[in-house]
């Protein structure tokens, strides 16, 4: 493909996508498919000839597009938002375009130098201690992962590091079996990713049971703390979740934080999906007892309208990494420079890195701390205002109450009738939620998730659930009936 058909493919695919977002409430949000759909719509193999990219284009469209799941649909209430906007998608081009990577600063300087601005930009504006940025005078500093579950991994293995080297001090110190020993603690809320961090590092995670608001509390910390030193382990990572998954509750940091610093334990901070709300002053307080972390990561690419995959992570002393991943080559050499540049390679799982700093750059200089601080606050007052909606049915219940742009739903019939209800839904292919647990009961969360909702889409939401729920209890009352 030469530079005159990449121009018209290029022009093509961004009337599509510019079209697909314009169009995105007239599509289902769930694709009519069923698995293996596209394994029967593709060839067994490559296509030995090239072929035209209008061809392509149109391939593209006919088989691709079918199976896609509308994420920025403002009837895709599943999971949290897929962060997308327009400057991030150009900041994604531009970044593909320049068919560049960074090993060493020399091999991209620019990839490393726009990180340390923007995640100090993005450190500042969320309220993070001085001492986790690259501009302090000490040893903290900020890198982009792909994801908070690298995040979450990456700092256990650095914890984990940090803890072997602190026993090695003792002359009777045996490695092999102080790695049997080593344990790790969150909350029976944390994401999945946080407990599967423990499977990739080789440490047991003691999911430990939290409060009836969903926080993992500072003596439920300490008592199993004290039970496994008593058993001969070796207490080793936390990980507090600011925002869980099922119902965005907030573990309380100021009660954490000292337990682990008496007992040198490393604080990680997950904040995946509310951190991003940290930049507006009102949150702040959430995050009360961050400065007891040892580092703290979230998700750019859920609430701050950029493209996945930018996880800006930070950590109060980046030789815990240095030490735990620094891996040498002749050929990996670089330059000598009296000013602090961080060798990201040395804070990640791969060698390369893209330039994902870019999108978030761009995402920053054109809407600004202000219009990011109005999408957040924006989203919150639907939460809200779904949830005023909720609370005019009688036959459902709110609970527990909203948090961030999660609102938490069910019927007061109970679960059954609660998952029969969200199945039916989901069936039809308009709305799509999921359900979680909220103590011992099941919940449907309702997440506002696309940049383009606003209270006519809620008012469909809610039309959408009620008008099922109608239907759902008619058929009830009928069977009832019958029964009679």
């Amino acid at each position: 493909m030469d530079s005159q058909q990449f121009k018209e493919f290029g022009k093509a695919a961004v009337e599509f996508i510019a079209e697909f977002n314009d169009t995105v409430r007239e599509r289902d949000v769930l694709p009519s498919v069923e698995p293996g759909y596209l394994l029967s719509l593709l060839p067994e193999n490559a296509p030995e000839e090239p072929q035209d990219w209008q061809a392509v284009f149109k391939d593209f469209k006919d088989t691709i597009i079918p199976g896609l799941a509308a994420w920025q649909s403002p009837q895709f209430h599943g999971f949290y938002p897929c962060g997308s906007s327009y400057p991030s998608i150009v900041g994604s081009l531009l970044t593909d375009g320049l068919g560049t990577i960074c090993i060493t600063w020399a091999s991209g300087p620019v990839i490393t130098e726009l990180e340390i601005v923007t995640l100090n930009w993005m450190g500042k504006m969320i309220g993070l201690p001085e001492e986790f940025l690259n501009s302090s005078l000490g040893t903290g500093g900020g890198v982009i992962h792909s994801s908070a579950s690298e995040a979450v991994f990456l700092c256990l293995l650095a914890a984990k590091e940090k803890t072997l080297r602190r026993l090695k001090q003792d002359p009777n110190f045996d490695e092999d079996q102080a790695k049997l020993k080593l344990v790790a603690y969150t909350s029976d809320q944390c994401n999945s990713a946080i407990e599967k961090s423990g499977v990739l590092g080789s440490m047991k995670m003691r999911l430990l049971k939290s409060d009836s608001d969903g926080r993992l509390r500072g003596e439920t910390l300490k008592k199993a703390i004290q039970e496994d030193k008593e058993k001969g382990l070796i207490p080793c990572y936390v990980v507090a979740t600011l925002g869980t998954t099922a119902t965005c509750a907030f573990d309380p940091l100021e009660e954490l934080g000292p337990i682990c610093q008496e007992e040198s334990i490393w604080l990680h901070v997950d904040a995946a999906y509310a951190g991003a709300a940290f930049i507006c002053p009102e949150y702040k307080y959430l995050m009360d007892g961050v400065s007891y972390g040892d580092s703290f990561n979230f998700n750019a690419h859920k609430w701050l309208l950029t493209n996945i995959s930018v996880s800006p992570t930070w950590v109060k002393n980046d030789m815990d990494f240095i030490n735990t991943f620094d891996v040498q080559r002749v050929y990996l050499d670089d330059v000598n420079s009296e000013i602090k540049i961080p060798d990201f390679r040395h804070w990640q799982l791969p060698l390369g890195r893209r330039f994902r700093a870019l999108k978030l750059w761009l995402v920053l200089k054109i809407y600004g701390a202000k219009g990011l601080r109005e999408h957040i606050r924006n989203q919150v007052s639907l939460a809200q205002y779904f949830a005023q909606l909720v609370r005019t049915d009688k036959r459902f219940v709110v609970d527990p109450e909203p948090s961030m742009g999660l609102v938490c739903i069910r019927l007061v019939e109970g679960d059954d009738l609660t998952k029969t209800l969200l199945d039916n839904l989901i069936a039809k292919r308009k709305i799509f939620m999921v359900s979680a647990f909220s103590g011992s009961k099941v919940i449907i969360r309702v997440t506002i998730g696309s940049r383009f909702t606003n209270k006519s889409d809620i008012e469909v939401t809610w039309n959408l659930i009620k008008a099922e729920a109608d239907i759902l209890f008619g058929e009830r009352s009928l069977k009832i009936f019958k029964q009679l």
